[in-house]
């Protein structure tokens, strides 16, 4: 009797051991920013989450997906430009899952071939643009990879929503022409400025004369300030024509005074 209460306690005892386990195994708890795919006997049953659920252990199997945030850095790509300028340029791209359902059951390896198509499509963006493009419009560049990694992740339950060049590397021979250009170009730009200010002063000039020649009396004005400014520096000697119009006027001023007399 004794012999037979321990045999029953004994298979009691591993009975509740397994269903301990059993129960174990059948809870699943995923965090706020996963849901966890189920397959039953190899059939999709859909995303559950987040929080607490049961499966049936040995029968439904459960794939954790993150529908967070994913950073995903994309490698130097050597391309030629439209304009056949070699350049290398690497990129960043955010995107995140949408469809758990999709992003498991369309494709193998979301992460790999998300990478793989960013890859091919920024060699595709950079042979179809032009250097200039690639250096002054870069937000547009963005927004053509961007729209085009989108279109062909849809399918898999990818969103992605920022696609951003980060470095462009040229070679040197361009790096040289470029410099050899702005400094031309900052040379132009002087030039421009140097005739420019040289018009005005003509223009004020012209405008001087044509006062002089209607006054006469502005020419003896800017004598006496001439002679004023000359007259500060004390460390030199000048010889200064008199105008003729103050010799006239002197003779005129004599003959006055000889006929009054």
């Amino acid at each position: 009797m004794g012999q037979i209460l321990s045999e029953l306690f004994s298979t009691v005892g591993i009975l509740i051991v397994l269903l301990i386990i059993l129960l174990m195994a059948s809870i699943k708890i995923v965090q706020e920013y996963e849901r966890g795919v189920i397959f039953r006997l190899g059939r999709l049953v859909g995303a559950r989450g987040p929080g607490l659920f049961l499966i049936i252990p040995f029968v439904d199997r459960m794939v954790r997906v993150d529908l967070r945030v994913i950073t995903l850095d994309i490698p130097a790509q050597e391309a030629i430009t439209r304009d056949n300028v070699t350049v290398k340029v690497n990129a960043v791209a955010y995107f995140r899952v949408i469809e758990p359902n999709d992003a498991i059951v369309q494709v193998e390896d979301f992460r790999r071939a998300t990478w793989q198509i960013a890859q091919t499509s920024l060699r595709s963006v950079l042979g179809q643009s032009d250097l200039d493009d690639l250096l002054a419009h870069r937000d547009e560049i963005n927004q053509r990879l961007q729209r085009i990694i989108d279109e062909q992740t849809a399918p898999w339950g990818i969103k992605v929503s920022i696609v951003e060049v980060k470095d462009v590397e040229l070679p040197d021979t361009m790096k040289r022409a470029m410099a050899r250009q702005a400094e031309a170009e900052r040379e132009k730009r002087a030039k421009v400025i140097h005739a420019e200010g040289e018009y005005q002063a003509a223009e004020r000039l012209t405008e001087a004369a044509a006062v002089v020649a209607r006054e006469p009396a502005a020419l003896q004005l800017r004598y006496l300030q001439t002679l004023s400014e000359i007259a500060v520096e004390k460390n030199s000697t000048i010889i200064f024509p008199v105008p003729i119009e103050f010799i006239k006027a002197f003779g005129h001023f004599m003959a006055t005074q000889e006929t009054k007399e």
